[in-house]
């Protein structure tokens, strides 16, 4: 039986490997904000279900079942938040916490047609693309704005959405997918100096600053 607990781990288990993150109990007891022993609890019912596999070494994998539920999971965890943003006008700070409440309740055929009326969406409001539309693992090729070479253009491709202050910060200065900046000046304490086209130069924090990931082409 897959339970919400479960579909949160598997879920948990597939963002961080988009992240280039090494999955290991250590990961998701922070991702998920729960403590070691409930994570050994969780990993040892999800190894009986087959849903995955953990090396000697402690690395966390997803077998092929796993991966069908998580990537199914962050297709709707994504498409309600289109729904919530499009139809509802919620403020797109405040989409995440509520689709990942529905994203466990709802059926396949809410899902089509929530998709229908939304026009078959590819990109979520933070920037990041619906699995449906991407050969299963395949995610954009993406740098965090720290790592961005000095005074290059840099095109914004998407936001973390995990922490709403930091989208609503980022709103009131204009930072969002799609939008054009250069950095200027990285700064011991971590922090960057962006400028968006003649606008005055902004300084980001470094917890700000790696909310942002740019697109690895910049003429996308």
């Amino acid at each position: 039986m897959i339970t919400v607990s479960k579909e949160d781990y598997l879920k948990a288990i597939a963002e961080a490997e988009a992240e280039g993150q090494t999955v290991i109990s250590a990961t998701l007891a922070h991702w998920l904000a729960v403590s070691r022993p409930a994570v050994t609890a969780a990993l040892k019912r999800l190894k009986k279900d087959g849903m995955v596999t953990v090396k000697n070494d402690g690395r966390i994998q997803l077998t092929p079942q796993g991966r069908r539920i998580s990537e199914q999971t962050i297709f709707r965890h994504h498409l309600i938040e289109r729904m919530l943003a499009e139809i509802f006008g919620m403020p797109w700070y405040a989409v995440h916490e509520e689709a990942e409440r529905l994203e466990h309740f709802i059926s396949e055929r809410f899902e089509d047609r929530v998709a229908a009326i939304l026009g078959d969406p590819e990109i979520d409001p933070h920037g990041h693309p619906i699995p449906r539309k991407y050969e299963a693992g395949v995610y954009r090729r993406e740098v965090p704005l720290a790592q961005w070479p000095l005074d290059a253009p840099a095109v914004i491709s998407s936001v973390s959405d995990r922490d709403a202050s930091a989208l609503r910060e980022l709103e009131r200065l204009g930072l969002t997918p799609g939008v054009t900046l250069r950095v200027e000046r990285k700064n011991s304490s971590g922090s960057l100096s962006v400028r968006l086209a003649a606008a005055a130069p902004i300084r980001l924090s470094q917890d700000l600053a790696e909310c942002i990931l740019i697109g690895a082409d910049p003429s996308v």
